[in-house]
């Protein structure tokens, strides 16, 4: 161990300016048994540092190596684990506890006595050392600087001590006076020992020649603890004293502190009660308006909505903690309940007389409005109660059970006048469509009811019957001549348009004026929101409002919205049946109507969608637009299968087709009205299929004619439809003009060709047989040649056609077209101009075929262009 010890001094701690003063051979408990040293250590510099280093011996040598350090001051406990028995383990508590086991017991006492000396030498704390030997223990704490430490490492202590320069300066100081006879050590030591004996003397003398001065010294020191003894005495009754004071000192303090947390208290309190008075006081007038106030008078409403309000601040005031546990608080607080409940009975009661005086008030003015076209006005009656907006606000958040009853009886008053109200505006508006009494029993109104008869299987065959009507109408043209399409002017159907317009604007107005009315009344807030139908206010029959809040809380914004809109469904729900009544009447008087009806109906939706997309009037104008729509289209499909249905006589000619004048009808009372309409689109797609009818069954009908050509048929059909959309310049037409065009130039030049046929038969056939010769590769002027087509055959023929004959063909030809075409499209001189070019055109082809096939001959016709140009003339202008 001590080989051990000097080569870790060596390599290890003089390096680092260190001593090694104990060592112990260890390992850590419960674990393998990998050896170390743990070694106490102290600094040769000043301030001495004390350290307990572990070393561990290096595995790839045999050196050893610094591990860790820890400083003595950081130890807390050395714990030897049993004081008795011999037990090699033993614990440091640095900032952790460590477990070693040393080698052998001598080891570790000898390591723990070592540091017990250091603790007691260089450090001021002392380290507990639990389970260890007093045996260990003995060595005292050191009173001298200079002592060393004792035990059994006082010869490794001293051996390595060092002298401080006071001694080296006395040692120089010494060896000059003896002038460094060094060499001489025994003369030297004798010499410092007669040195020594001398000083030892002159100490004694002094110490017996100061014996008077010592005695004088203990008497004056007697003296000074006596004078001690008193003054200890004075300052304990001056502290006696002081103790009094400071007890009545801490009691005034005592009693100051519980002044100031009185004095705090009662400001405290004075602050809670000054806000209870200030918050939760009601003046006496605001609970004399709430009691009695008067609900009729302007004034007195206006008392009891700032009573209200500020009953409502005194209820919503925030308490402080534990201001709800004072019974006065709670007695203010039922106070204000009973308050509550007692105005909102008034109040409720009040607004109720109100809807039903307003209803009976209102019944009494409907008999001035029963014959002009208007709906009353009910401007005063909202004016009125608009006084009350901000008492059924504080009614909504405070008493929402009565606020929903309000809501419920104004609907159910509301609707029922406005019921009778429209219902009277709808009979009117019926009786002027219809014209005299008469003739509204004619289209089922039963007297001044103004009321549709008949369920709606009724009001379809009317509508059939009117349809067939017009079919029986149009198919007389062909017998009758020249008729309107209807028995009804331009004149009925603008006033028809008037009165539906009229009819429009009035509801409008109403229905925006309420539903404002309604918003600011009932405080409902208006954002958009998904439009609803009649089915979401189905719940609104059975007396409550659906998805609403019954526990008294207000409704979310989307919520209200809704309320709105049910509101005015319940309200106005006899609006949509009245208007699809009235366009059912509309339709049957005309199906034509349904065209004014679109428009109109188009333009009043697109006006409440810009104002307000999901209110009522836009929802509800939506949906009778549905039925106008369809009502429309039933019209145009009515059409086509009247076209379908078409009859012609087999006795007279054909002419222009009824559903042919009758698209005429459509297309110029269409554009007429839908000039600048919102929806031409629904316009240009009847077009479409209109005449995409009208062409299939002009050419059906041309096929059929018995009495009139085809050609004529369908020249005189399309030649009238092109002249229509020329005239009314339809854009969305513009293929079908050409075409119509394309057929009509057709059909005329076949019609020209069929009915001229060969006027100069005997000829024609003579030059056809000219034409096959040539066709066979005979050459032209090689004709003549051939007898059956000489000279002499060809002026055989020629003979027999004379200007006369001629002239007279061309006369019969005439007649017979004169038959075929009808007076009203007028095409008779187009046709006859036509026949004049074509047998012109034959002429001019036979004039070629002699001067080709037999020149020189001389051969001629009998007449010339000019005389056939006279004929003509003479002809058309005879007849």
């Amino acid at each position: 161990m001590t080989a051990i010890k000097h080569a870790l001094q060596r390599d290890i701690f003089t390096p680092n300016d260190e001593r090694l003063l104990s060592i112990v051979n260890v390992c850590k408990a419960g674990k393998k048994k990998k050896n170390c040293f743990l070694c106490a250590t102290v600094t040769t510099e000043r301030p001495v540092q004390v350290k307990v280093v572990k070393v561990k011996k290096s595995d790839k040598g045999d050196f050893y190596k610094r591990q860790i350090a820890w400083a003595l001051r950081d130890l807390a406990v050395v714990d030897a684990k049993d004081a008795i028995k011999e037990n090699p383990e033993f614990d440091l508590h640095f900032e952790k506890i460590y477990k070693w086991v040393a080698s052998s017991t001598a080891e570790k006492n000898a390591f723990i006595s070592c540091i017990w000396k250091l603790n007691q030498r260089y450090l001021r704390k002392k380290i507990d050392f639990v389970n260890v030997s007093s045996q260990l223990l003995e060595e005292s704490v050191p009173s001298g600087e200079n002592q060393s430490v004792t035990g059994g490492d006082e010869e490794a202590v001293d051996e390595y001590q060092e002298l401080n320069a006071r001694e080296e300066q006395d040692i120089e100081i010494m060896m000059e006076g003896c002038e460094y006879a060094i060499s001489n050590a025994e003369a030297f030591a004798e010499k410092l020992s007669r040195e020594l004996q001398v000083l030892d003397g002159a100490n004694i003398q002094s110490i017996m020649a100061s014996e008077k001065q010592v005695n004088i010294l203990m008497k004056l020191l007697d003296e000074a603890l006596k004078e001690v003894d008193q003054i200890e005495l004075k300052l304990s009754s001056y502290e006696e004293m002081l103790q009094s004071v400071k007890e009545q000192m801490d009691q005034i303090s005592e009693s100051n502190h519980l002044i100031h947390l009185s004095n705090t208290n009662n400001v405290k309190l004075l602050s809670e009660i000054e806000f209870l008075v200030n918050h939760m006081d009601l003046a006496k007038g605001h609970i004399k308006a709430l009691q009695e106030g008067d609900l009729a008078s302007s004034r007195g409403i206006e008392a009891c909505t700032n009573a209200a309000d500020a009953l409502l601040q005194c209820m919503n005031v925030a308490l402080r903690p534990g201001h709800d546990m004072l019974l006065a608080v709670k007695q203010q607080q039922q106070r204000f309940s009973d308050l509550r409940e007692l105005f909102a009975r008034r109040l409720a009661s009040h607004l109720n007389n109100v809807f039903v005086q307003q209803g009976h008030d209102q019944s009494s003015t409907l008999a001035q409005h029963s014959v002009e076209l208007t709906l009353p006005n009910h401007h005063p009656f909202h004016r009125d109660l608009l006084r009350y907006a901000k008492l059924m606000e504080w009614l909504k958040s405070t008493d929402y059970g009565k606020y929903e009853g309000l809501t419920k009886n104004y609907m159910d008053y509301l609707s029922r006048l406005y019921e009778r109200e429209i219902k009277d505006f709808f009979e009117v508006a019926k009786i002027k469509m219809t014209g005299t009494t008469k003739e509204s029993k004619k289209f089922g109104l039963h007297g001044s009811s103004g009321k549709l008869t008949g369920s709606t299987s009724s009001l379809n065959k009317l509508s059939v019957q009117s349809s067939g009507n017009r079919r029986s109408q149009s198919s007389s043209l062909l017998d009758m001549g020249n008729m309107s399409a209807s028995d009804l002017d331009v004149a009925d159907r603008t006033k028809f348009d008037k009165i539906f317009e009229q009819v429009l604007s009035e509801l409008e107005p109403l229905c925006l004026a309420e539903q404002d009315f309604i918003s600011k009344f009932f405080k409902l807030q208006q954002h958009q929101s998904i439009p609803g139908t009649m089915a979401e206010a189905e719940d609104l029959d059975g007396g409550t409002l659906s998805r609403q809040h019954n526990c008294g809380t207000p409704l979310p914004v989307s919520s209200e919205k809704d309320m709105i809109r049910q509101m005015m469904i319940k309200i106005f729900r006899c609006i949509e049946p009245e208007l699809n009544n009235l366009i059912a009447l509309g339709d049957k008087i005309d199906s034509f109507n349904s065209l004014y009806m679109l428009v109109k109906m188009s333009h009043h939706v697109w006006t409440a969608q810009n104002v307000d997309p999901a209110s009522f009037l836009s929802t509800t104008l939506g949906n009778v637009l549905v039925t106008v729509k369809r009502n429309f289209d039933k019209c145009i499909s009515n059409q086509i299968r009247q076209m379908e249905e078409v009859k012609i006589s087999k006795k007279s000619k054909v002419g222009i087709l009824p559903f042919v004048a009758e698209f005429e009808e459509f297309a110029g009372l269409a554009e007429s009205i839908f000039k600048n309409a919102e929806r031409r689109g629904d316009l240009d797609k009847a077009y479409t299929k209109l005449i995409r009818g009208v062409f299939v069954n002009v050419e059906k009908v041309a096929n059929e004619s018995q009495k009139t050509p085809r050609d004529v048929v369908m020249m005189e059909n399309f030649h009238h439809i092109f002249a229509t959309l020329s005239r009314l310049k339809i854009s969305c037409l513009e293929a079908e003009k050409k075409d119509a065009k394309q057929k009509y130039t057709d059909h005329l030049q076949s019609y020209v060709i069929y009915s001229l046929g060969q006027p100069l038969e005997k000829l024609n056939h003579f030059f056809e047989g000219v034409e096959a010769r040539v066709a066979q590769g005979i050459r032209e002027e090689e004709v003549s040649y051939q007898l059956a087509f000489n000279k002499q055959e060809l002026r055989k023929v020629i003979k027999e056609y004379p200007g006369k004959e001629v002239k007279k063909g061309l006369d019969n030809l005439y007649k017979k077209v004169d038959k075929h075409l009808c007076e009203e499209e007028n095409l008779l001189q187009v046709v006859w101009h036509s026949m004049q070019d074509e047998f012109i055109r034959q002429y001019k082809h036979f004039e070629g075929l002699i001067a080709r096939c037999y020149p020189g001959s001389g051969v001629t016709m009998e007449f010339t262009i000019q005389d056939i140009l006279d004929y003509c003339s003479s002809i058309a202008q005879s007849h």
